[in-house]
């Protein structure tokens, strides 16, 4: 039961968490946008933010990289492993990879971003452009989300199996708009406006959050009932 609260508490926790990095980007660096914008802007407004902008993306670092464990931990409990144990290891190995692929994305806002920032030439926008389109859309964005859905649908499954409905439509409608938002990627490669798309993730995240903490919630209740003695 004190695992089961720790796991439901970690939960409850990456949920608000993940939100504290975005909510000072958003504030700070106008993101997602500057993601669509020119590279002189781009790293010309990361320059200006200076060691606190690189240690914000470094919480986004650890932020994905909570999700590896608190999905492992979520999705394999003894009752889901022997009860459904197929769904069980597809979310622990699509949380786990969401959590690293996206982490690798945001990575490079801490380790090579900072470099291009004091370059700022030509050579330096060309390596941003790259980085983004590669690092940035097809590894975090785009298989990161994928992954991440992934996750939420075989957990939401599971949940939906344990009797919990809402909970299980939250997490399939928030897996449906994290999907959905990866089109914006293939819209940037085809050279079309990928904006409804962004608009798509947006809204998958924030739904994202809220089914992370009412998992955890339904947790963090399992944990208080009595356990049934046998007699």
């Amino acid at each position: 039961m004190a695992s089961t609260r720790l796991i439901g508490l970690s939960a409850i926790a990456l949920g608000i968490g993940f939100n504290i990095p975005y909510a000072i980007l958003a504030a700070t660096y106008d993101y997602p946008q500057i993601l669509r914008q020119p590279a002189s802007v781009a790293l010309s407004r990361f320059a200006e933010g200076g060691a606190s902008l690189v240690l914000t993306w470094y919480g986004f670092v650890l932020a994905a990289l909570l999700l590896v464990p608190i999905a492992i931990a979520v999705s394999t409990s003894s009752d889901r492993m022997r009860r459904w144990p197929a769904l069980a290891l597809g979310a622990a190995l699509a949380g786990a990879l969401a959590g690293i692929t996206q982490a690798i994305g945001f990575a490079r806002w801490v380790f090579v971003i900072p470099q291009l920032a004091l370059l700022r030439d030509e050579a330096a926008y060309r390596a941003f452009d790259l980085l983004n389109a590669y690092g940035g859309v097809a590894i975090g964005e785009h298989i990161g989300q994928l992954l991440t859905a992934l996750f939420v649908v075989c957990l939401a499954a599971i949940q939906r199996a344990e009797g919990s409905a809402k909970l299980a439509a939250t997490g399939f409608a928030s897996a449906a708009a994290i999907a959905l938002g990866t089109g914006e990627g293939v819209a940037l490669a085809i050279s079309t406006d990928g904006s409804p798309f962004s608009l798509a993730t947006i809204i998958g995240f924030l739904g994202l959050s809220v089914w992370l903490v009412a998992t955890g919630a339904a947790m963090l209740t399992t944990s208080r009932q009595p356990a049934m003695s046998v007699t």
